[in-house]
């Protein structure tokens, strides 16, 4: 298993087996992000599998979704290694010297750098989870029947990376060193994952309820 592959060149097996050894990447950031691209990828299964005749009402969405999906699907692959690349550079910038006060700043500047970093990237897979249910929910009474259920595993995969990610802004906040931009990303990623909780509930109670919906209006 070469140690610096890209995550999406593992096979499950692999990523699985790397996660759960004593290395420090990848952690909790990067299996949040994979889990995105999970969701993702099931959006994109459900929209080809409604390419029928009984559904080509939605035939605009479904092509729209299923593009999107797989972008989203490739864009979280990608977080995943950036995040696990922000919390090597973090472990790096804490081992630095700090025996005089020179090394001592430097190593704090290079501290609030990685932290910065560490807090964006899983912002990024915060975004991309809204974009994610937003695809399901859409979906939602618009889809094959049949495949219903999947845009549900969808938008709870969803709603967990996206706390998952979530958590780890947080965790790195503190230590940027920039009170105002860790208010602004804390904000933002507060009120992110309360929209996605809420679309991702009202996707599961239009699949649980299995009524069609009329075609979203036609886009300018």
């Amino acid at each position: 298993m070469d140690p610096d592959a890209r995550f999406r060149e593992l096979t499950v097996g692999e990523f699985v087996d790397r996660l759960a050894s004593p290395a420090p990447v990848p952690g909790g950031g990067s299996a949040a992000a994979v889990a995105g691209s999970l969701g993702a990828a099931l959006v994109a299964m459900v929209a080809s599998l409604s390419d029928r005749p009984r559904y080509a009402a939605h035939a605009a969405l479904h092509a729209e979704a299923g593009e999107a999906g797989r972008q989203l699907a490739d864009r979280f692959l990608a977080l995943a290694d950036e995040d696990s690349a922000a919390y090597a550079g973090y472990g790096a910038a804490m081992k630095l010297p700090r025996g005089t006060e020179a090394e001592t700043a430097e190593r704090m500047g290079a501290i609030r750098a990685a932290a910065r970093l560490a807090s964006e990237v899983p912002f990024r897979t915060v975004e991309a989870c809204r974009e994610l249910v937003g695809l399901a929910e859409s979906l939602a009474g618009r889809c094959n029947v049949n495949a219903a259920s999947d845009l549900e595993v969808a938008s709870l995969l969803a709603v967990a990376a996206s706390h998952a990610a979530a958590a780890n802004v947080m965790t790195n906040l503190p230590s940027i060193g920039d009170e105002a931009l860790a208010a602004s990303l804390r904000s933002r990623t507060e009120k992110l994952v309360d929209e996605i909780d809420g679309l991702a509930a009202q996707a599961r109670t239009t699949v649980h309820g299995g009524e069609a919906r009329d075609p979203l209006p036609a886009t300018p």
